[in-house]
């Protein structure tokens, strides 16, 4: 067993309540292993996501950022990203934001706000499209509307119940690789209180049903602000977890506000 040991923080990101929201590992490097070294360990949490930081020595944020799952190294990772940002603000009570520099989706902010925190991404600009050889792989009933980019299909439902009745085969939803299916409906009279409500599939990346998904509610937040004529709402993912978002759209940046609990923390051996 090797002597290393490494800061470690399991979280549980866009919820006030442990055990729900969505799981994080939040590991702190000083320094990059080998990439296979990362996946193994991502295997080994078998969380959505574990977050790997390095301090950032070229000065164009505070911290490096990696996020893998248990099967592959992903572009952009929301709730692991403001998990990531509770741990270091954490750590420093007078401070007020923390930068990450990521490989592919550019520089991310955690800021605080009040008792919670925001979370900056690039927003993702879907448009309306098709995707027939999916949507019969997503259950009933049948979406009014699919919206689409680079790996983001977003299909709108009419109402929450029939997101939350939805049974998808995630095995078929293997051939797609690793893109986000996203159901999504209004959400007039749910429970949540939110104005819309949403669940995220993502399969070919090694998660059936995510928890609690900032990368697609960067997709959502500029498709929802459009159809409610608002740039603010609130957003519920409905996954058995539950998850709470408070979106903005502000430019190109979505705006996600949200809770972290703390829920293990200790260190982790490095093989």
């Amino acid at each position: 067993m090797s002597d290393t040991k490494v800061p470690y923080f399991h979280v549980d990101a866009f919820t006030a309540r442990a055990l729900s929201g969505n799981q994080a590992a939040v590991m702190l490097l000083e320094a990059w292993p080998e990439d296979a070294t990362l996946q193994a360990i991502g295997a080994e949490n078998m969380f959505a996501e574990t977050a790997f930081l390095v301090p950032d020595h070229t000065g164009a944020a505070d911290f490096e950022l990696r996020w893998f799952t248990p099967a592959v190294e992903v572009a952009m990772c929301g709730h692991a990203t403001l998990a990531s940002g509770h741990v270091v603000l954490g750590q420093d009570p007078m401070r007020g934001r923390v930068t990450f520099a990521t490989r592919k989706a550019g520089i991310l902010e955690v800021a605080r706000d009040g008792d919670r925190y925001v979370l900056s991404l690039p927003v993702v600009p879907t448009a309306p499209g098709s995707f027939d050889a999916a949507i019969p792989m997503l259950g009933a009933p049948i979406p009014n509307e699919v919206w689409r980019c680079d790996g983001y299909n977003l299909f709108v439902y009419p109402s929450a119940a029939d997101v939350e009745a939805l049974t998808p085969d995630f095995k078929a939803l293997l051939q797609f690789g690793d893109d986000q299916f996203i159901a999504t409906a209004p959400a007039a009279g749910h429970a949540s209180g939110a104005d819309v409500v949403s669940r995220v599939f993502v399969p070919g990346g090694g998660i059936d049903e995510d928890a609690a998904t900032g990368s697609a509610h960067a997709a959502l937040t500029p498709m929802w602000a459009q159809k409610l004529g608002r740039d603010a709402f609130a957003a519920h993912q409905a996954s058995a977890r539950g998850a709470d978002f408070a979106c903005r759209l502000e430019g190109d940046r979505a705006l996600l506000g949200g809770d972290c609990v703390t829920v293990v923390e200790g260190l982790f051996r490095l093989p």
